[in-house]
C-alpha cells in the first residue's frame, strides 16, 4: 500500500521547447504527474561552461549576453512545482525567427538545464534534463530508466541502468 501511495503523487516534469511564428516561444515546464514536484537541485551550463543553479543570477547572466532579452521564470531548492504547472522558464512572447534567432539557437544548441526533483515523500532524486548542444536533445533521467528523445525525424530511445548509478 506504501508502494502505491507513493507512485499516486509522483511528479513527471517535462521540458518542451516550440518556436509558434507570432506566439510565446521558448523553453517550457510542465509538471504532468499527479503530484507536486520538490526541486531539488537544478545546473544551468551554456556552451559547456556551468552557470550554476536555474535562478536569477545566473539566468540573467545568460540574458545579459543576448542582443533580445527573453522573459524568465526561476526557482531555487526546495520550490514545490505544482501538479498542471506549465511556465515558460525562458522565451520571448512574440517570437519572430529572424529578430530571435539568438535566443533559438542558445535553447536549442547552447543551453543545458539539468533539474533533480523529488516528490513529497523525498528519496527518489528524479532529473530532467534538456541539453545535447548538438542535436538539441531533451533528455529525461530518472533513477532506473534513461529515456534519450532526439531532434525530430529521429528515433526514441530508453534503456534501463542500475539503480544506483547517478546522471
Amino acid at each position: 500500500m506504501r508502494q502505491h501511495n507513493r507512485h499516486s503523487v509522483r511528479p513527471m516534469l517535462q521540458l518542451h521547447r516550440g518556436w509558434p511564428p507570432g506566439g510565446r516561444a521558448g523553453i517550457r515546464l510542465i509538471n504532468s504527474g499527479l503530484g507536486p514536484a520538490v526541486i531539488v537541485g537544478s545546473t544551468l551550463t551554456v556552451d559547456d561552461e556551468v552557470l550554476g543553479a536555474w535562478n536569477a543570477p545566473s539566468v540573467d547572466h545568460v540574458r545579459d549576453r543576448l542582443s533580445v532579452r527573453p522573459s524568465a521564470v526561476t526557482f531555487n531548492q526546495g520550490e514545490v512545482i505544482a501538479t498542471d504547472y506549465e511556465q515558460y522558464l525562458l522565451s520571448v512572447a512574440s517570437y519572430d525567427p529572424q529578430n530571435h534567432a539568438e535566443v533559438e539557437d542558445l535553447i536549442n544548441r547552447r543551453l543545458t538545464l539539468k533539474i533533480h526533483y523529488e516528490s513529497l515523500y523525498g528519496g527518489e532524486n528524479f532529473s530532467r534534463s534538456r541539453s545535447n548542444p548538438l542535436t538539441g536533445a531533451l533528455r529525461t533521467v530518472p533513477p532506473i530508466i534513461l529515456l534519450e528523445l532526439v531532434s525530430p525525424g529521429r528515433s526514441v530511445r530508453a534503456r534501463r541502468r542500475p539503480a544506483n548509478r547517478h546522471a
